[in-house]
């Protein structure tokens, strides 16, 4: 369920103009044709007239698809978790990179791509912090300068409840654990570094794991389990490549085995929280794994 505060200063006007604004009119006909709208909880006719603070929540998933991805696997719908005036949280699919780099262009990143959405609208969503290219899950933007300092605040500060599901290479031998070394910070120099994790399940030879991070460090699962010697399955940058190659070949998944699952946060003094389910590609292959 996605819901929507009308902000203050919107004017009266219609619901169905409202949303028009804001979505594609075959979406919004569908709405309402579906029976999948509630303004304030209550049923909602095209006609209604909105006032600030009213709650639209909507039942049926709208999702966005990227144009001319860069990879096969950013095909997958972009599904909005989350939307009010100040905040946008999404799901992203794996193989979609957060933002332009060397070999991506802006026009082909996450951050462009929902730019270029809400660009009629004249809103420009900012990133508050970042996934890798080939994790999947929650991304939370800004959508104004207001709410980005807000939440770079409470990410830096440490305020911010980050879980990822997660399967790594080998047997951790404990049920739950603490991994507490540095890491290169933005200045290249050591800086502390936190993560927590449970496992979930033990396979022949892996273990799958919900694992919750203290501090955000570039990378920072992926090298703390590699350096205790249980590298995430399919890293192909700190994992183990023949593990990665026979794994690969045996079951058919083509990226990290990562996922940014939950994450919770004070905003506005109020605590939000979302969750993502599994991914598709990851969730079918711990079928096929348990079935083995």
């Amino acid at each position: 369920m996605l819901e929507i505060v009308v902000p203050a200063g919107e004017g009266a006007k219609k619901l169905e103009n409202f949303l028009k604004k804001k979505f594609p009119i075959g979406y919004v006909r569908k709405l309402f044709r579906k029976n999948g709208i509630r303004l304030n909880g209550q049923r909602a006719k095209p006609d209604n007239a909105l006032r600030a603070g009213d709650r639209i929540q909507l039942y049926i998933p709208f999702e966005l698809h990227a144009s001319k991805p860069a990879h096969s696997s950013s095909q997958r719908p972009i599904e909005i978790i989350h939307e009010d005036e100040s905040l946008l949280v999404v799901d992203k699919p794996a193989g979609l990179a957060v933002t332009e780099g060397k070999t991506v262009s802006k026009l082909e990143s996450l951050a462009g791509f929902i730019e270029r959405k809400y660009q009629e609208r004249k809103v420009r969503p900012k990133l508050a912090h970042r996934l890798d290219k080939d994790t999947s899950g929650l991304i939370v933007f800004a959508k104004n300068e207001s709410a980005l300092a807000e939440l770079e605040s409470q990410f830096e500060n440490g305020n911010v409840a980050k879980e990822y599901l997660c399967l790594v290479v080998g047997h951790v031998p404990n049920i739950e654990g603490k991994i507490d070394f540095p890491l290169p910070g933005r200045d290249g120099h050591l800086v502390r570094a936190v993560t927590r994790y449970r496992i979930v399940k033990r396979f022949s030879e892996t273990t799958f794991m919900r694992v919750n991070i203290e501090t955000g460090r570039l990378h920072q699962i992926r090298l703390h389990f590699a350096k205790l010697g249980y590298p995430v399955v399919l890293d192909d940058q700190h994992g183990d490549f023949n593990f990665n190659k026979r794994f690969r070949k045996e079951y058919g998944l083509k990226r990290q085995f990562l996922h940014a699952a939950k994450l919770a946060i004070d905003f506005n003094g109020k605590r939000q929280n979302w969750t993502a389910p599994l991914a598709e590609d990851l969730a079918r292959l711990l079928k096929i794994m348990e079935g083995d």
